[in-house]
């Protein structure tokens, strides 16, 4: 029997920063930064925030890890983690316009 996904175990960590990029040096470690949280599977939600869902407070806790290895040496990032439930109820715009949250492919495995 398959367990049910939980909108309270479902987690999404957002990723935030300002980093200095006013030298080449520092340009460098921001991209770098920025590559890394993308080849992680972070999706871009705005130029300095990135988004990804984990399956558990326990996988989220494993990517925070590994983020916190990579965080360059000057800047600031801070990291959130809310559940499926709590990210359901984010309001975006567009503009004007009211628009809908991104949306998530989630895979079932049999």
């Amino acid at each position: 029997m398959r367990p049910e996904i939980s909108g309270y175990r479902i987690m999404w960590m957002l990723v935030m920063f300002d980093l200095p990029v006013g030298t080449p040096k520092e340009r460098k470690a921001a991209t770098k930064f920025r590559k890394f949280l993308l080849d992680m599977g972070y999706e871009m939600a705005q130029f300095s925030v990135y988004y990804r869902v984990m399956g558990s407070k326990e996988v989220a806790a494993r990517y925070m890890r590994a983020i916190e290895k990579k965080v360059p040496s000057d800047g600031s990032v801070n990291i959130l983690t809310v559940t499926d439930k709590q990210y359901e109820n984010m309001v975006c715009f567009l503009g004007k316009q009211k628009s809908e949250p991104p949306e998530v492919q989630q895979l079932t495995l049999f």
